[in-house]
């Protein structure tokens, strides 16, 4: 192939790991931008969908479709009320310090990757795609699956925006970002929004996951490097814009695939980490951010 069609390839690649991406990142930061709670343990989260997944797909039966649908939904499901009876039982106790909670969630991520270590084990354990169709291109075929996850986090990203922009859930969490006291005053339960914002942000890297897992493999440390990117693309974007979450994903997600397919892999978390260096120096609140009034 010629310099053109691989280059398409890295877009596409790159487009995929955008998607996963802002889903991932999408979920840390809802999680700031609501509690201010810096969620060390968001990579195990998603570490728990993919390993979730490979459990419903190797012990359920029925068509692949199918039981790959049922993962997708019980997955998250799962990690959700786990995360709920970690905020709980934990963060909430700690009265959301923000030295405290970082403390916390580190140890959370430590047992939560332990755990799977003992019951899941060390060995990295494929899922399959629910579907093996390919788009066959003038230039080259192209898995038919990832186009469906990049359309999938299209639809879960417009409606995580009309689900805070225009509904009543939305209304109520972005009252408790601006003022928790203020919106207790008025009658608000935060202590039941914050446990639900920060089960659903475990339940988005949990649904990255899952959606990542036939690409990739289930492996107990595999939230590892989706933590750290996503940690990147939260500081660029602004820490609690989630356009800006958005765009910066996008931006990370397609430099990466270029790079990778013309450099090294790692080349893409070295300028990633410089980048973030520079948006810290000369804009600390992120691209997308609202600097200290």
């Amino acid at each position: 192939m010629g310099f053109w069609p691989i280059f398409l390839l890295a877009l596409m690649e790159g487009l995929v790991s955008a998607a996963v991406l802002a889903i991932t990142a999408a979920g840390l930061s809802l999680v700031f931008g609501v509690m201010r709670v810096v969620n060390v343990a968001h990579g195990a989260f998603f570490m728990l969908g993919a390993v979730g997944a490979w459990f419903v797909t190797t012990y359920v039966p029925g068509p692949p479709a199918l039981v790959f649908l049922a993962a997708m939904i019980l997955a998250p499901l799962c990690v959700a009320a786990l995360a709920a009876l970690a905020d709980i039982g934990v963060l909430k106790r700690l009265n959301y310090n923000a030295d405290a909670t970082i403390v916390a969630t580190i140890g959370l991520l430590y047992i939560l990757e332990q755990g799977a270590l003992s019951f899941f084990g060390p060995s990295a354990r494929p899922v399959p795609a629910p579907f093996s169709v390919r788009i066959q291109l003038p230039w080259f075929g192209y898995s038919g699956y990832k186009l469906a996850v990049v359309g999938a986090a299209v639809v879960l990203l417009a409606l995580l925006w009309l689900a805070i922009n225009r509904t009543r859930a939305g209304l109520v969490m972005r009252a408790t970002q601006s003022d928790r006291e203020i919106a207790r005053a008025f009658g608000i339960d935060t202590d039941k929004v914050y446990a639900g914002v920060f089960a659903f942000g475990a339940g988005l890297a949990a649904l990255a996951g899952v959606l990542v897992v036939p690409i990739q493999q289930a492996y107990y440390l595999m939230g590892e490097g989706p933590l750290l990117m996503s940690f990147i693309v939260v500081i660029i974007g602004g820490l609690g814009s989630l356009r800006g979450t958005l765009l910066a994903a996008l931006f990370i997600g397609l430099s990466d695939g270029v790079i990778s397919m013309f450099f090294s892999p790692t080349l893409t978390e070295i300028l990633a980490t410089l980048l973030v260096a520079f948006v810290l120096i000369f804009r600390p609140q992120g691209l997308f951010g609202r600097g200290a009034a």
